[in-house]
């Protein structure tokens, strides 16, 4: 057993265990969502979220980039409220299994995102299967990630709709079953449709969001309520330009070669963008659309703008799990407003759950999140102190009790204690850089009781996917073979070899 050695890849974890709720004032719903006093909640508007791939909380002009332009993004926080002290995983399946399910990854088995443990446990309700059951439509473009295997695949999780590509990226290959279509490319890729391959014309954001739009005109002539995720895989490497106009405004610089790439594909995504929020006034859609625009982590290029935080993708700073939340529905929520009030990404499963009137009853044991909606209804509204917690670490198979206070952290509305020994007051020092844990050890000592808590609880629900030894071919290049009748690529197949995840250097 000692060759199954594993990485971990960060996970962003909300602590709102029945254990601790003595500690955290916060355990798992027990009310309806339905909320008779509200005016939002069955108000069942279209809701378009569009979650971009490692593009950081400083990855726009609206938040002070010096260099990046995004008019588009700009004019949506402009008519948007704003969530500024929203959270998500550290790295990317973590967020989507957190987002999709309104609780915590460890609960659903996503410890990694490869390795078979980005998979999200057939036994999870997702946010899709809850709003088809309302009467919905739902759709998903671009980026999946949370399992290739046909189980898991998104058509299997409540998605009408599909076209999506394989693993965390574009081209990508690893052990065991992640991975994507043989050879895909930005420029033109074979994309998933939930029965078979079609081979797309254009870079990849331009395919997401316009296909996205051209089903959001099919629901519209059906008179049926969607939702559809917009996953674009950019900004997130192989940093691939869409041409070079998008690049040059960037060139001569100052930036690194991967910088101008980065740069130039979040200008590119923030046009793709634009056209999409055009096509909803186009369809005369806006007015009843809900328009949600976050990310799924912090930056992933070293020495960039980061709006004064500290931290990047996979750590547990600021700057890899804070991230931009704009929130758009005109008529409905304040344009121009922002909200302070730590939320997450576990809080989108219910909040858009009350939206459309469903009823959680069934799933509120899963259900870890708080709903957002009197805070759409009011941004000054009472919202109760919460501890969120992430863990960030790369353990061998079995050893994950080594790896229990390595590259952690736990914070509430104010303070923040980082591996075992920092501790930051968030008010006062939002870029984490003054240690206090000796000026206030009683204050490191309650929130390291509660995270000592939430660790004993989860623990033993992270191997979901830990033994799983994994497909001997990834299931997308499988698929893509068999569909167009094509010979077996040798090394490729040696590279997919699953034993191989077990006895050689890991990649993220």
């Amino acid at each position: 057993m000692k060759l199954f050695c594993r990485i971990w890849i960060g996970l962003w974890i909300v602590f709102a265990a029945r254990a601790t709720a003595s500690v955290t004032g916060e355990s798992r719903p027990t009310e309806s969502l339905r909320t008779p006093s509200s005016r939002l909640a069955g108000s069942r508007p279209n809701v378009v979220l569009i979650m971009s791939d490692d593009q950081g909380y400083g990855e726009l002009g609206c938040h002070g980039n010096p260099i990046l332009r995004t008019p588009h993004l700009d004019r949506l926080h402009s008519q948007s409220l704003r969530f500024t002290q929203y959270h998500v995983s550290p790295t990317c399946a973590p967020t989507r299994s957190a987002l999709l399910t309104g609780r915590h990854e460890f609960r659903n088995g996503v410890t990694h995102t490869i390795f078979e443990r980005e998979r999200l446990r057939l036994d999870a309700v997702t946010l899709a299967d809850v709003l088809r059951k309302t009467g919905y439509t739902t759709g998903i473009f671009g980026k999946w990630h949370l399992g290739d295997e046909d189980a898991y695949l998104p058509e299997r999780r409540g998605f009408d709709q599909v076209l999506i590509h394989g693993g965390g990226g574009i081209g990508q290959t690893f052990p065991g079953s992640c991975g994507d279509a043989p050879g895909n490319q930005y420029h033109d890729p074979s994309l998933w449709n939930g029965s078979r391959f079609e081979k797309t014309h254009g870079y990849c954001t331009d395919v997401f969001m316009d296909r996205a739009g051209d089903w959001m005109a099919q629901c519209q002539a059906q008179g049926k309520p969607f939702f559809t995720m917009v996953t674009p895989n950019a900004p997130h490497g192989p940093y691939v330009i869409p041409s070079e106009e998008w690049a040059a405004p960037y060139r001569n610089r100052g930036l690194s070669t991967n910088a101008v790439a980065y740069y130039a594909m979040i200008a590119h995504l923030d046009a793709a963008l634009g056209r999409l929020m055009a096509r909803l006034d186009q369809l005369q859609l806006s007015q009843n659309t809900l328009v949600i625009f976050q990310t799924d982590n912090g930056h992933s290029l070293d020495g960039i703008f980061n709006a004064g935080m500290r931290g990047m993708k996979g750590t547990a700073y600021q700057g890899g799990i804070r991230v931009p939340a704009f929130w758009r529905w005109p008529g409905r929520l304040p344009g121009g407003t922002d909200c302070a009030a730590l939320t997450a990404h576990i809080d989108l499963f219910p909040t858009l759950a009350s939206l459309a009137g469903a009823d959680l009853t069934p799933v509120r044991s899963q259900v870890e999140g708080r709903s957002l909606v009197p805070l759409l209804e009011n941004s000054q509204a009472p919202w109760a102190n919460r501890l969120l917690v992430t863990h960030f670490g790369r353990w061998d198979y079995g050893e994950a009790h080594a790896a229990r206070y390595r590259l952690c952290a736990i914070r509430d509305s104010r303070f923040k204690l980082v591996n075992h020994r920092e501790l930051y007051d968030l008010e006062t020092d939002p870029g984490e850089n003054k240690n206090l844990s000796a000026r206030h050890p009683e204050i490191v000592a309650r929130l390291q009781t509660a995270y000592d808590a939430w660790w004993t609880e989860v623990l033993p629900e992270t191997v979901t996917n830990e033994q799983a030894l994994g497909t001997y071919l990834n299931p997308f290049k499988q698929r893509y073979w068999d569909q167009f009748n094509l010979p077996r690529d040798t090394e490729l197949m040696n590279q997919m070899d699953p034993i191989l995840k077990f006895v050689r250097p890991r990649g993220r």
